[in-house]
C-alpha cells in the first residue's frame, strides 16, 4: 500500500473550521471532521508557524545551552538556541538568526540534523534541528523580553541536566541525543 492510499485510509475530512483565537504566535481552532467510519468528531488545533533549533557545538567539544524561565512550565530550563520563523523565512536563515541573538555566535557550518513535529496530536508545529560547528563569539542580541543566560556544557553534563530535569524539552533532548550519536558514528 503507498503512503497516499494509507494517508487516505485514515483521513479525517474536514466539515467545518471555528476560529477560536489569534495570538501574536499561534492561533487555535477546532475543527469538525468525518471520521473514516462516517461518525463525526471535534480536533481543536493549534496553528503555529514553524521553529528552528541549534546544536551549537564548541571546538572544545562542547554545546551551548541557554537557560531561561518558561512561564507555561513556571520554571527556568536549559536549552539550546531556537526560536520561531518569521513570515516567508527560510528554516537554516532563522537558525543562523536565532543562534546569534540568542548567544551571540556565529557560524560558517550549519546544517541540517532533523525535522519534526513537536506534538502532532494537536498543533501543526514543526521544529527545523541544525547543526552548527566552527563557532564565532560575538555579542548576543536577545528579543526586548528575552532574558536569559548563555553557557557552554559537555555531553555529560547535558545529560546529567536532563536526568534532573533542568533539560526537558524535546527539541533540546533531541540535540544531547544526536550528539551523542554524532560523537559516535561521526553523522548525524
Amino acid at each position: 500500500m503507498s503512503a497516499d492510499q494509507n494517508n487516505r485510509k485514515f483521513e479525517e475530512v474536514t466539515i467545518k473550521t471555528e476560529p477560536i483565537f489569534e495570538g501574536k504566535i499561534i492561533t487555535l481552532q477546532v475543527d469538525h471532521v468525518r471520521l473514516p467510519n462516517g461518525e463525526t468528531a471535534t480536533r481543536e488545533i493549534v496553528k503555529h508557524p514553524g521553529a528552528v533549533a541549534v546544536l551549537a557545538l564548541t571546538d572544545d567539544d562542547r554545546m551551548i545551552v541557554v537557560e531561561q524561565y518558561r512561564k507555561a512550565l513556571e520554571k527556568s530550563q536549559v536549552e539550546i538556541p531556537a526560536g520561531k520563523l518569521d513570515p516567508g523565512e527560510e528554516p537554516i536563515r532563522a537558525a543562523v538568526r536565532e543562534l546569534e541573538e540568542e548567544t551571540g555566535y556565529s557560524s560558517e557550518s550549519v546544517r541540517p540534523v532533523c525535522s519534526f513535529y513537536t506534538s502532532p496530536g494537536f498543533a501543526d508545529e514543526i521544529l527545523h534541528l541544525f547543526v552548527a560547528e566552527n563557532l564565532v563569539r560575538g555579542e548576543a542580541r536577545p528579543d526586548e523580553d528575552e532574558f536569559l543566560e548563555c553557557e557552554a556544557i559537555t555531553l555529560q553534563e547535558a545529560k546529567e541536566l536532563i536526568a534532573r530535569g533542568s533539560i526537558s524539552d524535546a527539541k533540546t533532548i533531541t540535540a544531547v541525543y544526536a550528539w551523542q550519536a554524532y560523537k559516535l558514528t561521526g553523522s548525524f
